[in-house]
């Protein structure tokens, strides 16, 4: 059995958590999210305007919420490993390659990570279901 130090980051109990955030990035809602797919919401997300005024609303909890899912290390960034790790814990096969490609087309700064303010400009692209 595996120790404590061994387990996951994500815990079961955040499970719906990360189905929530899955359910974001499956565009067309077949229970899947193709590396192209999720490249593509990134690339949405790059493209946005300057931000509102942030408010502390639920969709803006939910947001940092997610993005904490993300955040494995809690430094405020999500790196392509971290990227890397959650997908392949949610059975997606893409590389460390591919997630800094999509790293890459959200990160306004160029500095190789994804800060929130880049996540929700992203995400806020994302038609809701």
């Amino acid at each position: 059995m595996a120790t404590e130090n061994s387990k996951p980051s994500v815990s079961l109990t955040k499970t719906d958590e990360v189905k929530q955030v899955f359910s974001r990035f499956d565009v067309n809602g077949d229970g899947k999210i193709s590396a192209l797919e999720l490249v593509e919401v990134m690339r949405l997300g790059s493209d946005t305007s300057s931000p509102d005024s942030v408010k502390e609303t639920p969709e803006m909890k939910e947001l940092q919420d997610a993005f904490e899912l993300y955040d494995l290390n809690k430094n405020g960034l999500i790196s392509a490993t971290e990227l890397h790790q959650i997908l392949k814990r949610l059975g997606e096969s893409c590389s460390v390659d591919d997630c800094v490609n999509m790293i890459k087309s959200v990160d306004s700064h160029g500095d190789g990570y994804v800060n929130f303010e880049e996540f929700r400009k992203m995400m806020s692209n994302n038609p809701s279901k």
